[in-house]
């Protein structure tokens, strides 16, 4: 006889990683930072008491964060990386009978962490070209709305909300709702008129903002994540946290690469503008693909999907497949983007109907 597990738990399908690359092959299915870590970084990890437990408050690392966005320590938390800290929003704010209104395709982790908690998913499907329909959002919220997640840029289309959009969006928020606005991708950002969640916190008391680690600092295999908001609602995620769960060596590297941000943004800096000529050469050859804004573009393939990721394959472009729907391609080493544009082309001439797709989708 079978131990008894929540029916909902057993049934969703556990969060899956993306896939690794053979050794000739190009791995752009994580949206990982292909720089190697800043020297000064890995002399801050060796310093780290392995045979201690770390400070469970993140103190330093908090203090500094705090003072970078201009805000008191308690207004700040560090988790392991920002989605875990999402799961902690959620768990907070809404359980069984509530609903989590979020936008559909983003990122997978939303329809698993609601679940978990026991809620409801009210999934609102993007708009042509994968931009949040805020208007739509901002109507699916009813009395059992507690939380809403915003992600900008998204994950996987790589578009973005403007400052306008969110200001009209949140007017129409409940002022009860909370709202988490998750920036993952924000270091890559470089329209000017797209929000920027630390200038919207002084106008909205029912707002977190995410940030992490992972992507433009390149300490994804460290987990390290923030938060900034509301002294209580962060509170109430802190409640709600794995005790200990941001470990020395990563408060230690998020120290370090603040320290050396400068230098990091160079690398940044890089990624965007290979991101430009990935973007142009995919419009080049025929493809329609949103106008990136984060370290990844989207091949909206529709039905073709999984024909053209394994296309992409045989040219050892590893992607991130979402069956029937796309194919999320990260911005790697220099090295990657020929290949990737020549596959792209070849796919173009094998396979035109995925292009139609895309131009469709």
């Amino acid at each position: 006889m079978a131990v008894t597990l929540r029916a909902e738990i057993a049934a969703l399908p556990p969060y899956r990683q993306g896939r690794a690359a053979a050794a000739e092959a190009f791995k752009l299915s994580s949206n990982e930072n292909p720089r190697p870590p800043h020297p000064a970084i890995l002399a801050a990890i060796a310093e780290s008491s392995l045979n201690r437990y770390p400070d469970g408050a993140a103190t330093a690392l908090r203090t500094r964060l705090a003072e970078r966005a201009g805000v008191p320590v308690d207004e700040v938390h560090a988790g392991a990386g920002s989605v875990s800290i999402l799961a902690q929003l959620v768990q907070a704010a809404a359980g069984p009978g509530d609903e989590v209104v979020y936008p559909w395709r983003s990122f997978e982790a939303y329809p698993l962490l609601v679940t978990v908690a026991g809620a409801t998913s009210v999934q609102v499907p993007n708009l042509p070209g994968g931009r949040h329909d805020l208007g739509a959002m901002a109507a699916a919220i009813t009395d059992r709305t507690r939380v809403i997640l915003v992600c900008t840029p998204n994950n996987p289309t790589s578009t973005l909300v403007t400052a306008a959009e969110f200001a009209a969006f949140m007017a129409k928020v409940p002022p009860t709702v909370l709202v988490v606005l998750d920036e993952a991708y924000f270091e890559f950002v470089t329209d000017p008129h797209a929000v920027n969640g630390f200038t919207e916190l002084q106008n909205y008391a029912n707002l977190v903002v995410l940030r992490t680690f992972s992507k433009a600092f390149g300490l994804a295999g460290l987990r390290i994540g923030w938060a900034v908001g509301p002294a209580y609602i962060l509170d109430a995620a802190r409640s709600a946290a794995i005790p200990l769960a941001v470990t020395e060596p990563a408060q230690r590297a998020a120290l370090a690469a603040l320290e050396v941000e400068a230098e990091l943004r160079e690398g940044v800096d890089e990624l965007i503008e290979r991101r430009a000529r990935v973007f142009e050469g995919l419009t080049a050859a025929g493809w329609t693909v949103p106008e990136p804004h984060g370290n990844f573009v989207w091949f909206a393939a529709g039905d073709d999907t999984a024909a053209v990721a394994a296309l992409l394959e045989e040219d050892g472009i590893i992607g991130r497949v979402f069956a029937g729907e796309g194919i999320r391609i990260s911005i790697g080493e220099e090295a990657s983007v020929d290949r990737l544009l020549a596959s792209a082309a070849r796919v173009v001439q094998t396979l035109p109907g995925a292009v139609e797709n895309a131009r469709l989708g």
